[in-house]
């Protein structure tokens, strides 16, 4: 069967613009900036020589990161995260996170724009020593769940001073195999 060859017009281009750009504006479906965020981690941690399995439920752990059949460790390490993802930037914590050993806490930012995206990954001991150098163990929020009554503690708007410290923790390929290698038992 052939297909038609079709032109578009200017103004049919406008107007799917317009969509797109109305679109943008909608509060976005969280399911779905959890799936962008996770299929976006998986290819990095990939891209970085890195396996990823996905847990059948959600029991708090998203994606569970492994290396298998490399020479460069020379053993199976795997390693549990838990993906925060947002269309901007969001960061949080939550005590009950604390019960898992070993997990690590993947915030990917930014996901709205791919040129900007980007993750931070830090051990629940990290994000906590973060959240204590902002001080925010020490509010209400945190202390005894605030008006919500959930513990805990989130920003939307990051300052500069946590930018600060999460730098550090900016992921890239040789990141992510220093963060999985310190899995090893010494």
């Amino acid at each position: 069967m052939k297909h038609k060859k079709t032109s578009v017009r200017p103004s049919e281009i406008h107007c799917q613009q317009r969509a797109m750009t109305e679109l943008g504006k909608r509060k976005p479906d969280t399911q779905l900036v959890e799936l962008a965020g996770r299929n976006w981690l998986a290819s990095e941690l990939m891209r970085a020589g890195i396996e990823v399995a996905r847990p059948e439920r959600d029991r708090g752990i998203d994606l569970i990161a492994y290396i298998d059949l490399d020479d460069r460790i020379g053993q199976f390490i795997a390693c549990p995260i838990q993906m925060k993802a947002a269309t901007d930037q969001v960061f949080s914590l939550d005590p009950k996170y604390a019960r898992f050993p070993g997990l690590l806490l993947a915030y990917v930012w930014n996901l709205a724009d791919s040129s900007k995206t980007k993750c931070f990954a830090l051990t629940y001991r990290e994000a906590l020593e973060v959240a204590e150098k902002m001080a925010w163990t020490e509010t209400a929020s945190w202390i005894e769940g605030g008006a919500s009554g959930k513990r805990g503690y989130s920003t939307t708007r990051p300052s500069k001073r946590l930018c600060e410290l999460l730098a550090q923790y900016e992921m890239n390929p040789d990141k992510w195999w220093e963060k999985l290698k310190a899995r090893i038992a010494p």
